[in-house]
C-alpha cells in the first residue's frame, strides 16, 4: 500500500495504482459521530441544515468548531460535504441564473465556447469565468451572491482566508452526456504521463490548494443527472494517475452515488474525489449549477516576474547554444524551465481555451517550439504577444 503520509519519497507511476487498494479505501461507511453538526448522511455524504447551522456561522467557537468537522470530512473522511439551504433566498439564485442565462445566449451567438474540460464540446453550456462577467454585468447581484456566509464559510474549512474565488457555469440540457470520472486541478488537468513527473508529495499536496463547490441554480432530482461522486476516493494516493485507468473509472461508475439537490443547496468537495457530472435524462430540465473552483492564498509565487521580456531576450542565445551543442537537451529544457512560464493557468478560457486537451499551450511550450523549429525572433515575439493578450482579454 502506497504510504499516504506527506513524508513519502518518490514517484507515482501505473505499478502504484492498485485496484483493491482502491476498494477497500471505498467501501467506507460514514458514521454519525464523526460528523455531529450534520443533520443526517445521505449515501455517505453528510448533510448539513444551514437554516439551523447559520447562526454559528456568527459566533466564533460554534464556528470554528462547524469548519474544523468539515475541514476533517474533506481531508481524511467523505470527502464531500452538502450544504441543505446554503441560499436561504433563492431570489438572489433566480437573479444569477438570469444573468448567466443571457451570458449563454450572448456568448453562443458569438461563438464562444468551444473548448470544455472532461465533455465533448457542444455537450452542455458552459460559462467560463463566471465570476467577473456576473459582476460586471450585474455588481449588486453578484454582491448578494457572493454575500453568503455558508458559502464563504466552507471555504475557508478547507482552504483557511484569503481564498481565491473563480466560478464557470455548466448548464447541460435534456440529452446532455455524463462526463468521465476525474479529479481537478491542479494534477487533475494533466495527462497521467504529465502527473507522473510529479513527486508522490506533490500529489498529496495538490489537493489542499483548491476546494470545489457547486451551487444548484434549479431543483436537480437524480435524472437531471447530479455530480456523481465517490466518497472516500480522494484518501487515494495515486488517484491522479488512476482516474485515467479504465479499471478505476469502471469501479467509479460501479459504485458512485448522486445526491438530488434543491435550488440554493450547495456541496463541496476535495478536488481529489473522483466525480463527473452526471447525464441529464430528464424531458425538460436544464441543469444549471455555478461551479466554483476556489483557490489558497499559497498557491500563488512570491515575485512578478516578466517572463516574457526574458523569453524574448533568451531566445537566440538558446537557438545557439543547442546549435553549438553547448546544451543538451535536458540542459535546454532546465534552461526554458527557468526562463519562461510552464504553467498555462492562471488564463481566460474564453479566449486560451482548451483546444484538443486540458489545458492550453503554456509560455515555456511556445519558446520550446520556437527553438525547436526554428522561429524567427519576430515569429515568437508575435506569438507570445498573442498568447498574452489571450490571457488578460
Amino acid at each position: 500500500m502506497v504510504s499516504q503520509e506527506l513524508g513519502y519519497v518518490g514517484y507515482f507511476d501505473r505499478e502504484s495504482c492498485d485496484l483493491d487498494e482502491f476498494k477497500v479505501l471505498t467501501s467506507q461507511a460514514l458514521q454519525a459521530s464523526a460528523v455531529p453538526h450534520a443533520a443526517g448522511i445521505e449515501k455517505n455524504v453528510p448533510v448539513y441544515d444551514m437554516s439551523a447551522l447559520r447562526p454559528a456561522l456568527e459566533d466564533g467557537a460554534r464556528r470554528q468548531a462547524l469548519l474544523a468537522e468539515w475541514g476533517q470530512v474533506l481531508n481524511s473522511s467523505a470527502g464531500v460535504i452538502a450544504l441543505k439551504g446554503a441560499y436561504a433566498d433563492t431570489t438572489v439564485i433566480d437573479r444569477a441564473t438570469e444573468v448567466f442565462q443571457q451570458i449563454i445566449d450572448e456568448e453562443r451567438e458569438g461563438g464562444a465556447g468551444e473548448g470544455d474540460h472532461f465533455a465533448a464540446s457542444g455537450a452542455n453550456d458552459r460559462v467560463w469565468n463566471a465570476l467577473q462577467k456576473q459582476c460586471m454585468k450585474d455588481p449588486e447581484g453578484f454582491a448578494l451572491y457572493f454575500g453568503n456566509t455558508s458559502i464563504a464559510a466552507a471555504c475557508e474549512a478547507w482552504l483557511g482566508p484569503n481564498y481565491q474565488m473563480t466560478a464557470q457555469v455548466n448548464q447541460v440540457r435534456p440529452g446532455g452526456k455524463a462526463q468521465q470520472a476525474h479529479r481537478d486541478y491542479h494534477l487533475g488537468f494533466q495527462s497521467a504521463e504529465s502527473a507522473a513527473r510529479y513527486p508522490a508529495h506533490a500529489h498529496l499536496v495538490t489537493a489542499i490548494l483548491t476546494l470545489q463547490g457547486a451551487v444548484a441554480h434549479c431543483d436537480m432530482p437524480v435524472e437531471s443527472g447530479p455530480t456523481k461522486l465517490l466518497p472516500f476516493s480522494q484518501l487515494y494516493a495515486p488517484g491522479y494517475l488512476a482516474f485515467h485507468d479504465a479499471a478505476h473509472r469502471d469501479h467509479f461508475e460501479a459504485n458512485y452515488i448522486q445526491l438530488p439537490l434543491d435550488k440554493g443547496d450547495a456541496v463541496f468537495f476535495n478536488p481529489a474525489l473522483f466525480h463527473a457530472a452526471g447525464e441529464n435524462r430528464s424531458a425538460d430540465i436544464n441543469r444549471m449549477a455555478n461551479l466554483l473552483q476556489v483557490s489558497s492564498a499559497f498557491g500563488r509565487a512570491m515575485e512578478a516576474i516578466d517572463r516574457r521580456a526574458m523569453s524574448l531576450r533568451a531566445f537566440p542565445v538558446l537557438v545557439a547554444l543547442k546549435q553549438r551543442g553547448d546544451l543538451s537537451g535536458p540542459e535546454l529544457e532546465a534552461a526554458i524551465a527557468a526562463t519562461a512560464e510552464g504553467y498555462p493557468f492562471p488564463t481566460n478560457l474564453d479566449t486560451d481555451p482548451p483546444v484538443g486537451g486540458n489545458a492550453p499551450a503554456s509560455q515555456a511550450d511556445i519558446l520550446r517550439s520556437a527553438v525547436s523549429e526554428g522561429w524567427t525572433e519576430e515569429q515568437l515575439a508575435q506569438t507570445l504577444a498573442a498568447l498574452e493578450t489571450r490571457q488578460a482579454a
